[in-house]
């Protein structure tokens, strides 16, 4: 059964799956608790058979020391059993919080790009991190809280019945109807408790989320603003954590009364019976002792009970949001990707994002193997969603996206990814070393070539300037590089990704003239023997390529080379002279 299928069962459907993993290591746990339960309540009658024995006129050694040794031996099972069961939970349960979290970070980062557009970053890791939490302390309580003080009541009520089955018989109706009023009660509540843990998500992703964007934060003066902000999120997340658990407490509240009435009138009643001299004196003493264990077990199993269902409406939230179906899905037959040059074609595609007006029409464009082209156009004129598209970050509304003949819904992503080399505007980089960060494109490169690939995007000079050189962490985002570092730093990825295909977002963008004028000769060498397409601002950084396309509202106004479009004096060399007369003055 697949993530999404078992997610939307429900959080108890999605817990069970993976205990079912583990299988033989949480039937140790619950084999030894049950037992370790049962020599608890035995002791109770084992201590019932020793004042009976007590009571009696000159009992023989025997009868005196073999209940004395009933005793300790169901003592001793108690404690060890338990043992046990912490022992096996120390591999089971730890197992099943590494499954949630590596499981569904894999099926999250499956998600398309339309998944995350209005999604926070940081809400999504929290979640997988509080569903992983709630699945932990749903194991921690159901094994030593809940299931525990529920056995105990059970079989405290049956041991009972061996004095006077009436008892038996009115304690099960009474545990019976209070079960289902506490359970009706708590699904009442799980409104609250859902509500509370999304609002709690948020609130973290948006913490998150000031925190990466804590320099943009002071640079306008808005910590009072974000503070205010967050003030008021936090206090809804506050309300809805005090509904959440006033109802937790009003449970508790009705427990506790209905457990106590219930337990004096079982004293009452055992005492009444043992001045009609119809029980023992041990039969008291059972009954006393039972009844307490009634009294404390069933109030811990109603404490722990009414907060799983609070941690199963967390990890229900959770899940519910991560474990929606991706969007965009390798078809059952897709093939990987058969690459013979790089050739690109955007066959009369037509598309739009959410809610919004169409970005491209009826767009037809083909790239021969090996050829570079320049995007050009006004902001919003659709040249990122060709790149978008081209790595299918999202699927075309109509028309068929194809390298070298091969439309990409038909073949794998994983493959379609390694055939195309990426260097965008906004340079993503890890909290790493930069020796990480290189090489992240093409883990298995050897020290040798990761070297080579950053002298050829001239990253060599700055990175020895740098503390500990390649080994130097560049921190969050790169934050402790320059813009042009870091855009070298992914021209020296793409370099060692050695694709065949490349794509360029503004690859320049942040690089000074001079800067800019050395790394050319590297792009060239990186260029040659592959297909390139290019958005770029600097419009002078496409001369030497083989095709300028202008696009304008999603349509192709100008196709041709970067010499006869300029002879052309259309809306590229329009642009182009403007940019010309903009720098020079």
């Amino acid at each position: 059964m697949s993530l999404p299928r078992y997610a939307s069962r429900g959080a108890s459907v999605f817990l069970l799956h993976y205990i079912g993993r583990r299988a033989a290591s949480h039937l140790v746990v619950l084999v030894s608790v049950l037992a370790a339960v049962g020599c608890a309540v035995g002791s109770q009658y084992a201590v019932k058979g020793l004042v009976d024995v007590l009571s009696a006129h000159n009992p023989p050694d025997y009868q005196l020391w073999g209940a004395v040794a009933v005793l300790l031996a169901l003592v001793a099972g108690d404690n060890l059993l338990w043992r046990a069961a912490g022992w096996a939970s120390t591999y089971a349960f730890v197992a099943v919080g590494g499954d949630i979290r590596l499981e569904l970070f894999n099926h999250l980062a499956g998600h398309g790009a339309r998944y995350f557009v209005d999604r926070m970053p940081g809400a999504l890791a929290g979640r997988i991190t509080a569903a992983a939490l709630a699945a932990w302390t749903i194991e921690n309580s159901l094994t030593w809280l809940t299931i525990p003080p529920a056995v105990a009541v059970v079989s405290s009520i049956f041991v009972l019945g061996t004095i006077n089955w009436h008892l038996t018989v009115v304690l099960l109706s009474v545990v019976t109807v209070l079960g289902l009023v506490i359970a009706r009660l708590a699904a009442g509540g799980r409104r609250l408790h859902e509500s509370y843990a999304g609002q709690s998500a948020r609130v973290s992703g948006d913490l998150t989320d000031v925190v990466t964007n804590i320099g943009l934060v002071q640079a306008f003066g808005a910590a009072r603003r974000e503070q205010e902000r967050l003030q008021r999120q936090i206090r809804s997340e506050m309300s809805a954590q005090r509904a959440s658990l006033r109802s937790l407490e009003l449970l508790r509240l009705f427990h506790a009364v209905s457990v106590f009435v219930v337990t004096s009138g079982v004293l009452v009643w055992s005492v009444q019976l043992w001045r009609l001299h119809r029980i023992s004196t041990g039969d008291v003493v059972l009954t006393t002792t039972l009844g307490f264990t009634v009294l404390h077990a069933s109030r811990d199993f109603a404490m722990a009970a009414v907060e799983l269902v609070q941690h199963f409406a967390k990890l229900q939230e959770a899940v519910r949001e991560l474990g929606l179906p991706h969007e965009m899905q390798d078809a059952p037959d897709a093939r990987a990707l058969r690459t013979s040059g790089g050739a690109v074609e955007f066959a009369n595609i037509s598309f739009s994002y959410p809610d919004r007006h169409p970005v491209l029409r009826d767009f037809s464009l083909r790239v021969p193997a090996g050829q570079k082209i320049g995007l050009v156009g006004r902001s919003g004129a659709g040249k990122s969603t060709l790149m978008a598209l081209l790595q299918r970050l999202y699927d075309p509304d109509f028309g068929a996206m194809l390298i070298d003949g091969q439309d990409l819904r038909g073949v794998t992503r994983e493959s379609l990814r390694a055939a195309i080399a990426v260097v965008q505007q906004d340079i993503s980089l890890f909290h790493r070393s930069l020796m990480a960060n290189l090489r992240y494109g093409r883990p298995d490169a050897s020290d040798d070539e990761v070297y080579a690939a950053a002298e050829a995007a001239r990253c060599t000079e700055f990175i020895q300037a740098l503390p500990q050189g390649f080994d130097t962490v560049v921190g969050e985002r790169g934050m402790k590089l320059s813009g042009g570092q870091r855009q070298r730093l992914a021209i020296a990825r793409a370099f060692l990704r050695n694709a065949p295909i490349i794509l360029l977002d503004e690859a320049t963008s942040a690089l000074d003239t001079e800067s800019e004028q050395s790394i050319q000769e590297a792009l060239q060498r990186l260029f040659k023997g592959r297909t390139v397409i290019a958005i770029a601002h600097r419009l002078s950084t496409l001369d030497s390529f083989d095709r300028i396309v202008v696009v304008d509202r999603g349509r192709i106004i100008e196709d041709g080379p970067p010499p006869q479009l300029l002879r052309a004096r259309g809306p590229y060399s329009q642009m182009y002279r403007r940019q010309v007369a903009e720098l020079a003055s």
